[in-house]
């Protein structure tokens, strides 16, 4: 997954080691696809840097590949499609989405998204989320049941949010169904 968020790691080929530079460092979604591992579906880039208010995230969904019904209780989200194409549902209304589409995906509103024949590469940007705290935030929506099928990272413990996710959209770690672990 790239780590482009304002700093850029080179190999020191004197030295055999990685030096960092302060300067600014583009990507382009070409190059982040390009870069991808054959079948990788998740997140390909966000990001990183401490103290940041923005989280954005650039995330590739294979053909036919989709994101389960969600609600994200906290933010508005900007999602802007990038390649491919697919359809986007938003509170039960379902639309095409193309290259340059803009949706503005309220808080509170239930979403999914289904990668279409080419696959579907899009941005996702906003507020920064506040930090983990110890302890259990009230409830604010009626107690749904977790589905059984979404995978658990074994690195960082997180749910996948993808029902055919390869790949762990927070950490990029390989995912390993259940039934293999056992």
């Amino acid at each position: 997954m790239g780590d482009h968020e304002g700093s850029a790691e080179r190999p020191n080929a004197r030295e055999g080691h990685v030096v960092v530079e302060r300067e600014a460092v583009g990507v382009t979604v070409t190059g982040l696809v390009e870069a991808a591992e054959d079948g990788q579906s998740g997140a390909l880039w966000r990001l990183r840097r401490k103290g940041r208010q923005l989280d954005a995230n650039v995330v590739r969904l294979l053909p036919g590949g989709e994101i389960a019904v969600h609600r994200e209780p906290e933010v508005d989200v900007l999602l802007a499609v990038v390649q491919g194409g697919g359809s986007l549902t938003l509170d039960g209304a379902a639309v095409e989405v193309v290259p340059g589409s803009l949706t503005l995906l309220p808080r509170g509103s239930a979403r999914s998204l289904r990668a279409g024949p080419e696959g579907l590469v899009f941005l996702t940007a906003h507020r920064r989320r506040a930090g983990m705290a110890i302890g259990r935030p009230p409830r604010t929506e009626p107690r749904t049941p977790q589905c059984p099928l979404h995978l658990v990272c074994e690195q960082c413990h997180r749910h996948a949010i993808e029902a055919d996710a390869r790949y762990c959209s927070w950490c990029g770690t390989r995912l390993v169904p259940k039934a293999a672990t056992g």
